[in-house]
């Protein structure tokens, strides 16, 4: 899926964090580019990436290979947004 624009893309990933690690709308709509995620967020180990990343691809219709995933990607939301909207022109 292709998004319009950055907006639509940031709410999707807004909305995959929310519903997999369980986090309280409050908390999902506060996030900024620069909410650092992996390694700062306890919800968000290795186990809830596998389960991020395998519904950005479902909802999204996307497709992350392995060797795309890397701590600079999970590093705060902005640059998780930034990965999915390259991924989601492709």
């Amino acid at each position: 899926m292709i998004f319009e624009g950055s907006n639509e893309v940031e709410a999707a990933v807004r909305g995959v964090l929310a519903d997999v690690l369980g986090l309280f709308p409050e908390r999902a709509a506060a996030m900024t580019d620069v909410t650092p995620l992996f390694g700062a967020m306890p919800e968000l180990d290795s186990m809830a990436v596998a389960g991020v990343l395998t519904e950005l691809e479902d909802r999204l219709g996307i497709l992350i290979e392995d060797d795309e995933v890397d701590g600079d990607m999970l590093e705060s939301f902005g640059s998780l947004v930034a990965f999915v909207a390259a991924k989601s022109l492709t």
